[in-house]
């Protein structure tokens, strides 16, 4: 991992980390991958494993960084005006870092994805409803749907009790934010039964405000229990997958992982970081189509 400068105006003054494998072939895939709090793009990317996978898999990542005197705790500003709408604040430097990296490793336009935990999870969101066009899916790891905050006070009510908003409500918030009008980008969420710090009802929310972009009637659901997950599908007529959704039964705030059986590299155990049995790394990399060893018989 390596530290970038020069970027762009960087009106949101955060820092930019990349991991880019030996030997990148142009057209290769970028994953932006936001932190939660109390972390950074290292102690991140080291609990994940994203950069240990993109070595292996041949994709590009990006690390954007909070810095503390933004926000003291080092979360990315999520809920607050000015920072998370098209053109301004955080959003728009981590488009700027996004661009740069497409631009200077020739990055396939058609595969940029983006994927975050809690205040990164949110800020996923963030970016999705900000810059549509730019990303190909998204990943929220226990975060909360776009528009749910406007300000700190909202922050903390929404992760305990959030808005008993409509589909379309949580929707039309996500159309407000850019003149974008579709193809919207796949979504992934993930979170966990027992979280108490971001409540699960955040998880509905996200998928209630996805359904409602894709226009799927959210009774039309293909369930498939995998591990501890229960994971539910919502595909288009032709069997794509749009929305999905993975509740990990038991699993308090955190990423799930895995760490039995994995090869070396897909993520350490630790605060936030939670071993179920369960690697979302893997599991979302390998929706996105980024595995192409696994394809070719090599193991997880």
């Amino acid at each position: 991992m390596r530290e970038n400068e020069g970027f762009g105006s960087n009106p949101g003054a955060l820092r930019m980390f990349s991991y880019v494998p030996s030997g990148l072939q142009p057209a290769s895939a970028l994953v932006v991958v936001l932190h939660g709090c109390a972390q950074t793009a290292e102690s991140y990317d080291r609990g994940s494993g994203w950069s240990a996978l993109a070595e292996r898999e041949g994709f590009a990542v990006l690390f954007p960084q909070q810095q503390p005197q933004n926000n003291p705790h080092s979360c990315f500003t999520w809920f607050r005006q000015g920072d998370i709408g098209r053109g301004e604040g955080e959003a728009l430097s981590i488009r700027q870092m996004t661009e740069d990296m497409i631009a200077n490793h020739k990055i396939h336009r058609d595969r940029v994805f983006v994927t975050g935990l809690s205040a990164g999870g949110a800020m996923t969101n963030v970016m999705l409803a900000a810059y549509p066009e730019v990303f190909a899916a998204g990943a929220v790891i226990a975060g909360l749907p776009y528009g749910g905050a406007f300000n700190g006070l909202q922050a903390v009510q929404c992760m305990r009790y959030p808005s008993g908003r409509t589909p379309q409500e949580w929707g039309g918030r996500v159309r407000a934010a850019s003149n974008h009008e579709g193809p919207w980008p796949r979504m992934s969420v993930w979170h966990g039964t027992a979280d108490t710090t971001v409540v699960p009802a955040n998880a509905d929310a996200i998928v209630a405000q996805w359904l409602d972009l894709h226009g799927i009637d959210g009774s039309m659901v293909s369930m498939a229990e995998r591990d501890a997950a229960g994971h539910r599908i919502w595909s288009d007529a032709a069997g794509h997958v749009l929305v999905e959704e993975h509740r990990v039964v038991g699993m308090a705030h955190g990423a799930p992982i895995r760490t039995a059986g994995c090869a070396p590299g897909h993520g350490i155990a630790g605060p936030f970081f939670l071993d179920v049995g369960i690697s979302s790394t893997l599991d979302i990399a390998r929706a996105w189509d980024l595995l192409a060893l696994e394809a070719g018989g090599h193991g997880v």
